[in-house]
């Protein structure tokens, strides 16, 4: 039999739907038998007619709380069988919310399965009137010699209201997944929360990704394109000195290229640096600012306490902050020294970098500032400047670290 696939759609719902209804009505009825024992001993107890009754009552009153919990889970499972609604796991503590659905909301709704089902029950029996009444025998068909006129509207009806029930049964249960996700499932401020939490993750993971494609490139110039332009000034400085005996024009070429071979080669190396340098991670923060501060090209006094190292990630940000803090100190602050002192105080790194230059600076104003700001917030760190007019310039970095 080809059953048209309308129809056998509706079948599979109505299924889903009643078994969902069946599944839910114990687990909501448990409810009202275990609060009618409680009052009871409740009232046995308050007008003293039973001396058991303080005794007892602690047994409904200790299975309805556990029932409030354990019910939960037996809801998850009900709804992830039936409905394919993955409910949260609820933590103990959250038990306003548990206790409100099943000790309020979960009878509610158990009244309604229970008229749900009866009515489809009822409505089988009306439907199918015409059939067991034959169940009777022909006596008292002959002795109610009118019954097919009731019966028949018996069964017009039953036909009607099971033609109703998937209607109903759908909207039952769309109505419970709607109730039970927005008191079992996830709070508004859960929901931010748990999204905060994985910004915060995958802001980590960019970060850390992003450091290890610079380290990465950092490599590849170091190991490839720094090693011949090395080789290549090594043999233009062996060609200058061997052969002497060329025209002064070609001597002059080879000349100039061995200069700009050099050259090429400072500028590799610090365009490397600035990518990631290698010292940063072989010997640390310490010597990493320390040789910013033995190239910069003013006076740089350094003072450092970095007991423990922080993690890469953070020891770059902190490496890249004073290097730009520099050369920013170098180009615009006007400045005759600067201070550089980096601490680790718990779980804080923090950089203080110190000229006494022009001031005025903004950290609104201009690319290099704001990339600095931008550089710190990708760790979750704080900025502050300090920088009056007239100077002197302050500027403060603190970084967190977990290791």
């Amino acid at each position: 039999m080809n059953i048209p696939p309308r129809l056998r759609r509706t079948l599979v719902r109505l299924r889903r739907d009643l078994l969902f209804a069946a599944a839910g009505l114990p687990l909501h009825g448990i409810i009202a038998p275990l609060f009618l024992w409680a009052l009871t001993q409740l009232i046995g107890t308050l007008d003293g007619s039973s001396s058991a009754a303080p005794i007892v009552f602690w047994a409904p009153a200790s299975l309805l709380v556990i029932a409030a919990y354990g019910l939960t889970e037996a809801q998850r499972w009900r709804f992830r069988a039936l409905c394919g609604m993955d409910l949260p796991r609820l933590r103990f503590r959250e038990a306003k919310r548990q206790f409100a659905y099943n000790w309020l909301i979960g009878p509610l709704f158990g009244v309604l399965e229970l008229l749900l089902l009866a009515l489809l029950g009822t409505a089988l029996a009306a439907a199918t009137s015409m059939l067991w009444i034959w169940t009777l025998g022909a006596q008292w068909r002959l002795d109610h010699r009118g019954y097919t006129t009731p019966l028949g509207y018996a069964t017009v009806a039953g036909l009607l209201v099971l033609a109703a029930v998937p209607a109903l049964a759908g909207a039952l249960v769309r109505l419970e997944n709607i109730v039970g996700r927005a008191v079992l499932g996830v709070s508004r401020s859960e929901e931010l929360r748990q999204r905060v939490d994985d910004l915060t993750v995958s802001r980590a993971g960019a970060v850390d990704a992003a450091d290890a494609e610079r380290r990465r490139i950092e490599r590849d110039l170091h190991d490839g394109a720094q090693q011949r332009l090395v080789a290549l000034a090594l043999n233009l400085g062996l060609a200058k000195a061997t052969l002497k005996d060329l025209p002064p024009e070609a001597r002059q070429v080879i000349e100039e290229a061995h200069r700009e071979a050099k050259e090429s080669i400072e500028e590799l190396n610090s365009l490397v640096r600035g990518l990631h340098p290698a010292v940063l991670d072989e010997l640390g923060l310490d010597a990493a600012l320390s040789g910013l501060a033995a190239r910069a090209p003013l006076p740089v006094r350094l003072w450092t306490d970095l007991p423990v190292r922080a993690a890469p990630a953070v020891e770059a940000v902190a490496y890249f902050v004073v290097s730009e803090a520099l050369n920013n100190v170098a180009k615009h602050a006007e400045a005759t020294r600067a201070d550089v002192t980096a601490t680790r105080l718990g779980e804080i790194l923090r950089v203080v970098v110190t000229d006494d230059g022009v001031g005025g600076a903004e950290p609104s104003r201009g690319s290099g500032l704001k990339g600095l700001v931008q550089r710190v917030r990708s760790v979750d760190g704080a900025f502050r400047m300090s920088s009056p007019v007239g100077g002197p310039t302050t500027m403060t970095v603190e970084l967190p670290c977990t290791t």
